[in-house]
């Protein structure tokens, strides 16, 4: 039982109003509700309203904005297990000094290990992102930088060789996807020590160590060049939809779900990415002049504000051009660009870069504080605790943080970190609204002055799930059948083509040569175009011609389920919940919260579940082997012994 040992919220408050103990040195308190707000701002409104909205838009067309909708009420559920946490413990460290109060030490250790994987890889992200926006301005002005200089090591080498596998199928360079085509560039012409391409994403690394030292000199200084940021770019937005709205066409709406609801949801994790900033407020209760009242209202209206941006501008793009256009990295400027509006396309770049290392500067706040709280409790080492004499920030985790984001994100890429940032959040919104739920129904437990309006949801959760199955079976029938019965799934054109070996790809170009030889002449000879040009019910039934194993034309049996585990996880989890519901009365807003944010976590595919367990495996090798023996519980522990 010792692994649930807990922290008592008296122990805590009183930890943090002893300004003399060794274990707890205070952090100057600045923050207001206005700031908290401004910081809430500062951290949601960058890569997803300047970046990953692009991509999310491509996807689902102008119905991604149910998805944004979706996704602040998922975030705005778990913002009041958030704000009920903050009430009733209100000290730095965020959801894992919440879970260490709800469920216990292994449970707080793995979600502040979570939380570190939050706010590193979400540091990595912006800074990709605000690197691409950099290398586009100087691009603008007539400087441009190598491609080795401004590109990941992954992207670099994954991209030449998928251009060299479609070049021998028959598409020519000139044809390749742009960014294809710049990741071949970058890789050969890096220069290279033996079979080592040199290629690295440095403007990224410059935006870390700038902000990182200017979170190292003080709170108050971070908030004040927040606060100048966000100014700028809420000035932006608002600027872009004034003149966008000029520039609509609402035949460019129709369509509004091309793609389907399948299609909005592959956006899930770009489009949460846009939201996770709110939850790095909370790890300024310790700087905040009055955190129990203050906290709460920063969050709500940091997503209210932030929502409202979000769908409107998410209209304005899809209203402009036609979605499919979308999928950039710059969607704003790219629109503007291709619009011939040149001065606002100009403007966008600009403020990108703003709005970015805004981001970057509240993630770089978080992180440093979740550290901090875990070395007072002994987790970590006690270095990690240090706060500096003059600027009363944790100095020494701070610089580490610096190091930790700044040596990946020279060579990590954009998609990867994205996807384990989101479901690293996710996870952590999870347990802080399983956690409001554990002391709601926990006779005698604690509670804040500020608590999650309460409704009974005995009757409405059994009633939700039954809904859900009866749409589900009316409106998808089939999806349900192939997804319980796991039914083989084709793979699309460049996934085939991209499986083959070069003698498998000489053998399919002939076999379509012998049957349609004028056909494949008309797609230039390029195997991917003309695979991808046929309807469903032909291209299958020329991929089952083809002398091809069956493997690499049809995803199934144990590899095409394993994708699913994660949508049974969830399936599992409700049904539990949904008998809890009933049995204990649970509260319906941090029910829904924890539903909506493990159905998200679900959308975002096995791989990213096994790279986050990864990770918290290799958290718990570190608590078993030094943070339990070293906790300040078991410590004094043996002391009282």
């Amino acid at each position: 039982m010792s692994l649930f040992r807990k922290k008592s919220v008296d122990v805590i408050m009183k930890q943090a109003s002893d300004n003399e103990s060794l274990d707890h040195v205070s952090l100057s308190k600045h923050l207001g509700v206005r700031d908290l707000t401004a910081l809430g701002i500062a951290a949601i409104i960058g890569a997803g309203i300047f970046s990953t909205i692009g991509n999310a838009s491509a996807s689902g067309g102008p119905g991604v904005i149910f998805l944004f909708i979706f996704t602040a009420v998922a975030c705005g559920f778990a913002a009041f297990a958030y704000a009920e946490f903050a009430s009733l413990v209100p000290v730095s460290g965020s959801a894992y000094t919440y879970s260490y109060v709800a469920f216990g030490e292994i449970i707080a250790w793995t979600i502040g290990w979570a939380l570190i994987m939050e706010y590193a890889i979400g540091n990595i992200t912006v800074a990709i992102s605000w690197s691409d926006y950099f290398t586009g301005l100087l691009d603008s002005i007539g400087f441009h930088l190598p491609e080795w200089m401004t590109m990941d090591y992954l992207t670099a080498s994954k991209g030449f060789h998928a251009a060299e596998t479609l070049m021998a199928s028959g598409k020519t360079y000139e044809n390749l996807d742009s960014n294809l085509k710049i990741a071949h560039t970058a890789w050969t012409g890096a220069p290279a020590i033996g079979p080592l391409h040199i290629v690295a994403d440095l403007p990224a690394l410059f935006i870390i160590i700038a902000i990182t030292a200017l979170v190292y000199r003080g709170i108050r200084e971070s908030r004040n060049i927040a606060n100048i940021m966000v100014a700028i770019k809420i000035a932006v937005v608002l600027l872009v939809i004034a003149v966008g709205v000029f520039y609509v066409n609402t035949d460019n709406w129709n369509p509004f779900l091309p793609n389907g609801i399948s299609g909005v949801l592959k956006g899930v994790s770009a489009v949460f990415f846009a939201y996770i900033g709110f939850d790095a407020i909370s790890t300024t209760a310790e700087e905040c002049k009055n955190p129990q009242r203050d906290l709460p209202r920063g969050m709500m209206w940091a997503i209210i504000i932030c929502t409202i941006l979000y769908v409107t501008i998410a209209l304005i793009l899809t209203g402009m051009v036609k979605y499919d256009q979308l999928a950039v990295g710059d969607p704003l400027a790219f629109v503007f660009g291709l619009l011939n509006i040149k001065w606002m396309a100009a403007v966008i770049g600009v403020s990108a870069i703003v709005a970015m290392a805004s981001v970057l500067l509240v993630f770089q706040l978080g992180q440093p504080r979740i550290w901090m709280s875990m070395s007072r409790d002994g987790l970590l080492p006690k270095k990690f605790s240090t706060i500096h004499p003059k600027y009363k920030t944790p100095s020494y985790a701070t610089i580490v943080t610096g190091f930790v984001v700044a040596v990946p994100a020279l060579f990590l890429n954009l998609t990867m970190v994205t996807d384990l940032c989101s479901i690293g959040t996710l996870f952590a919104f999870v347990l802080v609204c399983a956690g409001v739920l554990k002391l709601q129904i926990t006779p005698g437990a604690p509670r804040g002055k500020f608590r999650t309006p309460y409704l009974n949801s005995k009757y409405i959760a059994p009633g939700l799930v039954v809904l859900t199955i009866f749409l589900s079976y009316k409106y998808n029938k089939d999806g349900m059948s192939d997804f319980l019965n796991n039914t083989p799934k084709i793979y699309a054109a460049q996934a085939f083509i991209s499986n083959l070996s070069t003698d498998e790809i000489s053998s399919v170009k002939n076999a379509v040569i012998a049957n349609d030889a004028e056909g494949f002449v008309g797609s230039n000879s390029d195997l991917e175009s003309y695979l991808g040009s046929m309807d469903e019910f032909s291209y299958t039934r020329t991929l089952s011609m083809l002398a091809v194993p069956e493997n690499k034309k049809f995803e199934s049996g144990l590899g095409l389920f394993k994708h699913k585990i994660p949508t049974w996880i969830f399936i599992i989890v409700c049904i539990y919940l949904t008998v809890l519901s009933f049995r204990k009365n649970l509260s319906l807003i941090p029910l829904l919260g924890l539903v909506s944010c493990l159905y998200m976590m679900s959308e975002m595919g096995v791989t990213n579940w096994i790279g986050f367990s990864i990770w918290l495996v290799t958290g718990l090798i570190i608590y078993f082997s030094f943070s339990r023996k070293n906790s300040k519980l078991n410590t004094q522990k043996v002391q009282g012994t």
